[in-house]
């Protein structure tokens, strides 16, 4: 089990910006990798009310089950390694992985019967490291639905002046960015209102 503060800044972007920072900052799509997310909660959302998101991140053929919890500063990312059958269980019996996540679970009393898999979200990113942290670009696909967005991932919430710089110098506007997750359950309800 690895426990770390995640510390971000996210903007959404356009196509075009993404194109535009992606050209920018010298990035090809050699540069760009896969990865899944396999989003879980309970039907009536008891992780997202109390603040938090759970997933399988599947990348470069490693797997790792991940609950972010609020923290003061950022989110608090507990993160487990799990097996192939063990996310097939989870995915395909609701059988919960033994563990760190599953005890914190059931300290917030989040039934583990009740999780369920909401769907997928499959992203092509690319890391640049950039002044005192990590540059990331994201084209994700969900739900019949593609989006862009810049990450930047830091220890010090002072060094947002670096990509607030960059993309004020690029003409990119500094929006409210939800989360992937929230994103992800934002378009799911739409499709479920339908």
């Amino acid at each position: 089990m690895e426990n770390h503060l995640e510390i971000e800044f996210k903007n959404v972007l356009t196509k075009d910006e993404f194109i535009r920072l992606q050209q920018f900052l010298g990035v090809t799509e050699n540069d760009f990798f896969l990865q899944v997310n396999d989003y879980f909660d309970t039907d009536d959302f008891a992780l997202k009310k109390a603040g938090c998101a759970l997933r399988i991140r599947t990348k470069e053929g490693h797997m790792e089950l991940t609950l972010k919890e609020p923290n003061d500063e950022g989110l608090l990312e507990t993160n487990e390694p799990i097996s192939e059958v063990e996310r097939d269980l989870l995915l395909e019996h609701k059988f919960f992985p033994k563990g760190a996540i599953e005890k914190k679970l059931k300290s917030m009393q989040i039934s583990l019967k009740k999780i369920n898999h909401f769907g997928t979200l499959t992203t092509s990113r690319a890391e640049i490291p950039f002044y005192e942290g990590l540059l990331v670009l994201d084209r994700s696909f969900y739900l019949k639905k593609e989006d862009f967005e810049v990450e930047y991932e830091v220890t010090n919430p002072k060094a947002y002046k670096h990509i607030t710089r960059l993309l004020t110098s690029l003409n990119i506007p500094i929006r409210k960015t939800e989360n992937k997750v929230q994103r992800f359950y934002n378009e799911w309800r739409k499709k479920r209102s339908v």
